[in-house]
C-alpha cells in the first residue's frame, strides 16, 4: 500500500522536548520529523535514552511540567497544532482520538480498581453513555482482545490477571473509544515471546478491523519487522534514519542502524561473533558536537566531529542523517565488519 499518497494523519516538525534539571538542561528530544499515515504503522526504534517514549508523551502533552517543556516544533493532527491548543481540548482528544498502551502493563493499571471500572471510565468520559451501556461495552472489548470469560474478568482486579491479560486489557482501553492513532510504548515488554507473539498478532488484527494507524515503540528489531510499515530510527533524541521497513532491514545507510542489524543473530549465517556497538547512548546533557553517534562510530572523521549532519534524502523514500553514508555502502559491498575491525574514534 502506498501510505505517502495519502495525506498525513500525524505530521511531527522539528520537535523539541528539553528538561529544566538543577544539572542543566536535558535535550531529550532535539529536532524530530516524521509523519504518519491513516492505516499505517509507523516503528519507533533505538535504544534506551534515545527519546522514543519523550516523543510519544509529546504528542500525547503527557511531559510533566516542570522540568519538562515542548520548547519548539509542530504536532499536526487533524488540521490542529497539538502544541499550541490548550488543556482542555486536548482532554477531549487523549484517549478518544489518539490512544496510548503504557510500557509496564503490571504498573499502569490502578491495582484498586477493577479492570471493568478502569475502561468503563474512557467510555463513559468519551461517549457519554451509562454505566450499563459502558459496561456492555467494556465487556465486548474485553471479548474482542481474546480475553475468555469477559463478564467475569471484567469485574476482577488487576493482580488477578497475568501479565499477558493485563496487557490485553490496556489494549481494550486503547481502543474503547475507537482512536484514529494508537500509541504502542514498549508494548511487549516483560512479557515471553509466546505471549509478545500473541499481543503483536492481536494489534495486527485489530488495526485491520479498526483502521486506525499505529506508533510502535520498541528497541526490539524483530517486533518492528513483524509489524511496522515505515521506521524511524532514533539516535541521541534525533531520527537518524527513516525509510519503509523492507528498504530498512534490505540497505541500513546509518552505521548506527547497520551496528543494530548485524547485532541480531541470524540462523542463516555462520558466524563466531555478532558485532556490538561499543559504548552507551551519550546523555543528554553533554551530548559531542557535530554528529551524536561521533563517539561511537567507527567512520567518524573531519567534519563528523564539527558539524552536524542534516537528515536528508539518501535515496526516493529514505532519508539518513550522516556525512558519509556512502562510504558505509562501499563497506557493506565488501563484505567488511565495520565495528569490530575499525574501533571506535575518540
Amino acid at each position: 500500500m502506498n501510505f505517502l499518497s495519502k495525506e498525513a494523519l500525524v505530521e511531527v516538525k522539528n520537535l523539541k522536548t528539553y528538561f529544566y534539571t538543577e544539572e542543566g538542561v536535558v535535550k531529550a528530544v532535539d529536532g524530530v520529523d516524521y509523519e504518519i499515515y491513516p492505516g499505517e504503522t509507523l516503528g519507533i526504534v533505538g535504544e534506551s535514552g534515545c527519546g522514543k517514549s519523550v516523543t510519544s508523551l509529546s504528542i500525547m502533552r503527557l511531559v510533566e511540567s516542570p522540568p519538562g517543556r515542548i520548547e519548539a516544533g509542530e504536532i499536526n493532527f487533524g488540521g490542529r497544532d497539538l502544541t499550541k491548543i490548550t488543556e482542555k481540548e486536548m482532554r477531549k482528544i487523549r484517549g478518544n482520538d489518539i490512544s496510548m498502551i503504557f510500557q509496564e502493563p503490571m504498573t499502569s493499571l490502578n491495582p484498586v480498581y477493577t479492570v471493568g471500572d478502569q475502561i468503563m471510565e474512557a467510555i463513559m468520559l468519551h461517549k457519554k453513555v451509562d454505566r450499563k451501556e459502558a459496561r456492555r461495552q467494556a465487556i465486548d472489548m474485553l471479548t474482542k482482545v481474546g480475553i475468555p470469560l469477559p463478564e467475569q474478568r471484567v469485574d476482577e482486579y488487576p493482580h488477578q490477571l497475568s501479565g499477558g491479560m493485563r496487557q490485553r486489557v490496556m489494549i481494550a482501553m486503547a481502543l474503547s473509544c475507537d482512536p484514529q492513532l494508537l500509541i504502542a510504548d514498549e508494548p511487549t515488554t516483560a512479557l515471553d515471546v509466546t505471549i509478545q507473539a500473541q499481543i503483536l498478532e492481536l494489534m495486527n488484527s485489530l488495526k485491520e478491523s479498526y483502521g486506525m494507524s499505529i506508533m510502535m515503540i520498541t528497541h526490539d528489531l524483530g517486533v518492528i519487522a513483524e509489524v511496522s510499515d515505515r521506521v524511524a530510527v532514533m539516535y541521541a533524541g534525533k531520527v537518524v534514519e527513516y525509510t519503509d521497513v523492507d528498504t530498512l532491514f534490505e540497505d541500513p545507510k546509518h552505521p548506527y542502524t547497520w551496528g543494530l542489524m548485524n547485532s541480531i543473530p541470524k540462523l542463516d549465517k555462520d558466524v563466531d561473533r555478532l558485532e556490538a556497538i561499543p559504548g552507551s547512548v551519550p546523555s543528554p546533557l553533554n551530548f559531542p558536537e557535530g554528529c551524536k553517534f561521533n563517539t561511537r562510530c567507527p567512520l567518524a572523521e573531519g567534519k563528523c566531529f564539527d558539524e552536524e549532519p542534516p537528515l536528508e534524502e539518501a535515496a526516493a523514500g529514505h532519508k539518513v542523517r550522516c556525512w558519509r553514508y556512502e562510504d558505509l555502502e562501499e563497506i557493506k559491498k565488501r563484505g567488511e565488519r565495520i565495528y569490530e575491525d575499525r574501533g571506535v574514534q575518540k
